[in-house]
């Protein structure tokens, strides 16, 4: 798919990994459409890039919000030919603690913020896809998600955190089996540890550990190299139907 003229959904554009997508699309000729709830960010994104950028806010757990973002959209830039999700949240917390034990009302937070909206957003954008005029491979749009390695070996605490993200992972096959016939491909990105917003929120004790994991390069990934993936998906029509871990050899420890 040439990125030049077609215009791209980046969920979670406001920041991190989805700010650096944001900004490498446009670079290619892009025309970008943010989904993100932090306004602030979003439309300061949108005023530093300009017009080829659009932000909307957006819940992407919610079907009525996704739909009338994706309309907004429509209207201003014609048809959608890409979709890369971004959003997340993490959570660590033990099943048996001290006092009690895991919050099911909090568990059921991560699976809806993470994995319900990675599929809400997926579905929405495969339904406004199918009807583009496909290219000389009869490609009609491609659909990227964002896991975590986590999904591979999570940690301890990590049971929420890891079922959201497995999720993702284990849909990513079957939806690219579906969307096939309308000639939608569908990746997921399994990121490591990268230098973004999330990251940053944990514990310096809890980012010194991770960091003592790292091996080649041994520094954390930079949020420009997770765009250079989407960019290379999306320029290569034979990637479909899997996850690619982007970790440089890190495995995460027990704890």
């Amino acid at each position: 798919m040439d990125m030049k003229g077609s215009t791209f959904v980046v969920a979670g554009g406001a920041s991190g990994l989805g700010e650096a997508t944001v900004r490498m699309l446009t670079h290619f000729g892009a025309l970008v459409l943010i989904l993100d709830y932090n306004e602030l960010s979003g439309r300061a994104v949108q005023e530093d890039i300009g017009s080829r950028v659009h932000f909307e806010k957006t819940d992407v757990t919610s079907e009525y919000q996704v739909r009338k973002s994706l309309e907004r959209g429509m209207e201003r830039y014609g048809a959608i030919q890409g979709m890369i999700n971004t959003t997340g949240i993490s959570h660590s917390e033990k099943v048996l603690k001290k006092q009690g034990v895991h919050s099911l009302d909090v568990f059921s937070e991560i699976i809806r913020g993470n994995l319900i909206g990675a599929f809400n957003l997926t579905r929405l954008a495969a339904d406004v896809m199918k009807d583009n005029e496909p290219n000389e491979d009869g490609e009609r749009g491609v659909i990227i998600n964002t896991a975590s390695i986590s999904a591979f070996e999570g940690q301890s605490g990590q049971a929420a955190y890891s079922a959201s993200n497995g999720g993702i992972v284990s849909m990513t096959l079957p939806l690219a089996r579906e969307l096939a016939e309308c000639g939608i491909r569908v990746m997921t990105i399994a990121p490591g540890i990268f230098q973004t917003p999330m990251f940053e929120s944990l514990y310096k004790q809890t980012q010194d550990a991770l960091k003592e994991e790292l091996k080649f390069p041994d520094r954390t990934g930079n949020p420009d190299e997770y765009a250079l993936l989407v960019k290379a998906i999306i320029s290569n029509s034979m990637l479909n139907g899997e996850t690619i871990r982007l970790d440089g050899a890190l495995r995460l420890p027990k704890d």
